[in-house]
C-alpha cells in the first residue's frame, strides 16, 4: 500500500467536539434549506393574508423538526423503510424549492423592471416557483424510476492487444437497492444488460442501502446477468453503512467475482486483460476488518505488460489509479449530480462528473451517472445509464 493510499484510508479518530461541531453544521444547513423558500414563498413582498402565512409556517417548521429524526430513522442502523421514503421525497422537494425560491428572485426583478408592482410580482414570482418545482420533481421521479438508457461510449486503449479489440464491457454501479422495493426495475435492468452481449460485467458499487438480509430479493436478478469472460464487483462506500463483507460474500454467491484488492485476467484471441479492483477510499475508515483500498494488493502478481482495467467506486481514486499505471478506471459513486444544481458540490469532492476523462499520459477515467438513485427519488438533469464500453486496441 503506497503512502497515498495510507492517508487516504487513514481510519478516522474521534475528536472531542467532533459532534457538537457536526451537530451545528447540520442545524445551519437545515435552517438555511427551509429557511430560505419560507421566507420568500411566504413572506418577502408576497403579503399574503395573516392565516395564509400562520398555516404556512405551521407546516414548514413541522416538517423541520421531523425530517432529521424520520432520516435517522429511516437511514440508521435499522434501515427502516416507512421514515426513509418520507425524509428521501422531503429532502428532494425541499432542495427544489430552496433552489427554485432562490433562481426566482431573478423573475421578481424582471417583473419590477417591467413595472408589475408589488405584492403582484411577488405572488407571480410565487406562483412560478412553484410550478416549476411541481412539474421537474414530476419529470425527476419518472427519470429516477425508469429503466436506464444504454449509453455507448468507446474508448481507445493503446496497450490493448488485438484479440480484445472490440471487448465489450457492461458498467452498472450506485444501483441502490433501499426502501422503495424496486425488484421489477431490478429484473427489467437485467433483462437490458443481456441482450447488449457482453464479455465483462462490471459493478462498480452502492448496490444497495441496507442488508442482504433486507434487499435480497431486489439484488437476486444480479445472479441472472450473463457475460462471456467475467462478472466483477467492488464495494461502494454505502455497502460500509451496511454489511460491506456480507454483500462482498452475496455477490460471490450470486456467482459474481468480488474484487476485493484483488485482480483476474481476461484472455481471446492471444491477448489478455487484467481486471482489478480496490474497496472504496471510505473502507477503512470503515472499521470492517480487512477493508481498505490496496492498489499494490490488486495488481500482486499481475503482468505488468498487461494493459490494466481498474474498478473503484469514486473517481477521486484516479490518483492512486495514476500512481500504479492504470490503463483505464470505471468508477460511479457521483450520479451525475443527480438533482441540479447539486452538480457543483460533487466537483468540489470528485475529480469527474460522468463521462469519459484523462488524468496522464496512460490513465484514463469513465465516470458513470449511475444506474440507480440515492436517497430522494428524482433525477433532474442527470440521466440514469447503463454504460456499454467498447474496448479498442491502440
Amino acid at each position: 500500500m503506497s503512502v497515498g493510499e495510507t492517508v487516504e484510508t487513514e481510519p478516522s479518530r474521534r475528536r472531542p467536539g467532533r459532534a457538537i461541531r457536526f451537530a451545528l453544521i447540520l442545524i445551519a444547513v437545515l435552517l438555511l434549506l427551509f429557511g430560505v423558500p419560507w421566507f420568500l414563498l411566504l413572506f418577502s413582498g408576497n403579503a399574503w393574508p395573516l392565516p395564509v402565512r400562520v398555516i404556512g409556517t405551521i407546516v414548514f417548521v413541522a416538517v423541520l423538526v421531523a425530517f432529521p429524526l424520520l432520516m435517522f430513522s429511516g437511514h440508521g442502523r435499522h434501515h427502516r423503510d416507512g421514515p426513509a421514503v418520507i425524509a428521501d421525497t422531503t429532502l428532494g422537494v425541499i432542495w427544489q424549492l430552496f433552489v427554485w425560491s432562490l433562481l426566482g428572485q431573478i423573475l421578481t426583478g424582471v417583473l419590477w423592471a417591467s413595472g408589475v408592482d408589488g405584492p403582484a410580482r411577488y405572488r407571480i414570482a410565487t406562483v412560478a416557483i412553484l410550478v416549476v418545482a411541481l412539474v421537474l420533481l414530476l419529470w425527476g421521479y419518472t427519470e429516477a424510476r425508469r429503466v436506464p438508457r444504454v449509453r455507448r461510449v468507446e474508448v481507445a486503449i493503446p496497450r490493448l492487444g488485438r484479440g480484445l479489440d472490440g471487448l465489450r464491457l457492461v458498467l452498472l454501479t450506485d444501483t441502490h437497492y433501499g426502501p422503495i422495493e424496486r425488484s421489477r426495475w431490478s429484473r427489467r435492468v437485467t433483462e437490458v444488460v443481456n441482450t447488449l452481449d457482453a464479455d465483462v460485467v462490471a459493478h462498480t458499487g452502492d448496490i444497495a442501502d441496507g442488508e442482504v438480509a433486507q434487499r435480497r430479493s431486489q439484488a437476486a436478478p444480479l445472479g441472472d446477468i450473463r457475460a462471456s469472460m467475467a462478472r466483477v464487483y467492488v464495494t461502494g462506500n454505502h455497502e460500509y453503512f451496511s454489511g460491506a463483507q456480507r454483500w462482498v460474500e452475496h455477490m460471490a454467491s450470486l456467482g459474481w467475482e468480488a474484487l476485493h484488492n484483488r485482480h483476474v485476467v481476461v484472455s481471446r484471441g492471444g491477448d489478455s486483460l487484467v481486471v482489478a479492483g480496490v474497496d472504496d477510499r471510505t473502507a477503512a475508515g470503515s472499521g470492517v476488518p480487512g477493508h481498505h483500498a490496496d492498489h499494490e494488493a490488486a495488481l500482486a502478481g499481475a503482468d505488468q505488460s498487461l494493459p490494466v482495467l481498474l474498478l473503484a467506486h469514486q473517481p477521486a481514486q484516479i490518483a492512486g489509479a495514476v500512481a500504479h499505471g492504470i490503463d483505464l478506471q470505471i468508477s460511479g459513486h457521483t450520479h451525475g449530480g443527480q438533482m441540479w444544481p447539486f452538480h457543483y458540490l460533487v466537483l468540489t469532492d470528485q475529480p469527474s462528473l460522468q463521462g469519459l476523462s484523462r488524468h496522464s499520459e496512460r490513465t484514463q477515467l469513465y465516470t458513470s451517472r449511475g444506474t440507480g438513485f440515492w436517497g430522494p427519488p428524482f433525477r433532474i438533469f442527470a440521466p440514469s445509464e447503463i454504460t456499454l464500453l467498447t474496448l479498442r486496441a491502440g
